[in-house]
């Protein structure tokens, strides 16, 4: 029994085999791992180019969403002859209202207002007795001098001949001759008066100093009529104004003024008839700036036989100035209004915006003028956003000529 335990525990005897080299793989499996890693770096270098271009598309993408689309055309040059439009008003060139130079009631009137009348028509009869009679004492005043006169100059004729005798003597003539002189001299006094009595008289009927238009009538049959030289407040009883020719006077900015000068030609303008113009030429100016007002007054003569304009009627005055420096123009839809100054986005070199600033002349309206900071030949991008900055990257539509009447222009998107 024992035995049989001690044979059960005792280990069994290990051999030892020799070890022998490992078999050669097939060339079958060789070629398929050689595939199989081949597929494994063309999967990896598709998904990294794959990569690589999704990235520079989106950054395309970026890029293009957010460079704003803008349309862009090539500014209008300004004319070398300006034309410089200003509101005037016109007044008659002979312009006065009538009064009365003698006293009385008025007796008749002969004219209303809108009459046309000529120089030396009769207008009005003042009925003035005073004047009258005193022309009649003047006239007596002026026979009894005249008699005085001529008694005085018998006498003074007698004393000269009879001190050629010694028959009076040399104190008697001298004073006979001294007497003549008195006496002629109240015949004048007399005379005088009388011719002033009769140019009061004559007063009595109002006449027309020119030819004209009634423009107003401030009297009627029956009034007491005071003379304008009697010291109290006068009353014009009518008003006349010339309309062959009229006077127009504008006043001219203080940019433009060295060119209004006497014998510019202008043409006038009335709302009356629009598209019509009516030639005229500038008289004279006022050689002086208005500091309230930063104006020129320039008076313009206009011809106006056909009785079209009338006095005190607005006009617009077209002058026709030459422009200094060349000019653009540009819609208004092109200006940006900055803090710094009015700036113009222009197009740059690699679709860059530029913005330049500018110096704004004349506002028409739909249309501004530029006067400097701005190249004729300058690109420039009509309705800029107002986020666009300096150098900021734009993608241009298809370019366009501005409009001559200065609305945006049409653009279509590549």
């Amino acid at each position: 029994m024992p035995e049989n335990r001690d044979s059960g525990s005792r280990p069994h005897p290990t051999l030892d085999v020799p070890s022998q080299p490992p078999l050669p793989a097939p060339r079958g499996t060789r070629g398929v791992l050689f595939a199989i890693a081949l597929a494994a770096l063309l999967v990896a270098g598709f998904g990294i180019v794959t990569r690589v271009r999704a990235r520079s598309v989106l950054k395309d993408d970026t890029q293009s969403s957010a460079s704003p689309v803008v349309s862009v055309f090539v500014p209008e040059h300004g004319a070398p002859l300006r034309e410089l439009v200003l509101p005037g008003n016109t007044q008659a060139f002979t312009d006065a209202p009538i009064y009365a130079r003698t006293s009385g009631y008025l007796r008749k009137w002969y004219g209303a207002i809108g009459t046309r009348v000529k120089k030396g028509q009769l207008l009005a009869d003042i009925d003035s007795p005073e004047i009258d009679q005193q022309l009649q004492a003047g006239k007596a005043d002026y026979a009894t001098a005249d008699a005085n006169e001529k008694l005085a100059r018998l006498t003074s004729d007698r004393y000269a001949e009879l001190a050629k005798t010694d028959s009076v003597s040399k104190q008697d003539a001298d004073n006979a001759a001294g007497a003549l002189a008195a006496r002629h001299a109240a015949t004048e006094s007399a005379l005088a008066n009388v011719r002033r009595l009769q140019q009061m008289v004559s007063f009595e009927k109002i006449e027309a100093p020119f030819d004209g238009v009634i423009t107003a009538r401030n009297t009627d049959i029956g009034q007491l009529v005071d003379s304008g030289s009697s010291g109290g407040a006068a009353r014009e009883l009518f008003h006349i104004a010339s309309l062959e020719r009229l006077r127009v006077f504008v006043g001219v900015p203080q940019t433009a003024s060295g060119a209004a000068i006497p014998g510019l030609p202008v043409d006038v303008e009335i709302a009356e008839h629009p598209g019509s113009r009516y030639p005229g030429k500038i008289v004279r100016n006022a050689n002086a700036i208005d500091p309230t007002t930063r104006t020129m007054q320039v008076e313009i003569g206009l011809d106006n036989k056909s009785g079209e304009i009338l006095p005190g009627a607005a006009v617009q005055v077209h002058l026709k100035l030459a422009s200094g420096a060349p000019t653009v123009l540009l819609p208004v839809s092109a200006l940006m209004f900055r803090a710094e100054g009015p700036r113009v986005a222009t197009l740059g070199p690699g679709s860059r915006a530029i913005l330049a600033p500018v110096t704004i002349g004349r506002d028409y309206g739909n249309q501004v003028e530029v006067t400097s900071g701005l190249l004729p030949d300058a690109t420039v991008i009509d309705s800029p956003p107002d986020s666009l900055v300096d150098g900021q990257q734009v993608q241009v539509a298809k370019r366009a000529s501005a409009p001559a009447d200065g609305s945006a222009p049409k653009s279509t998107p590549r």
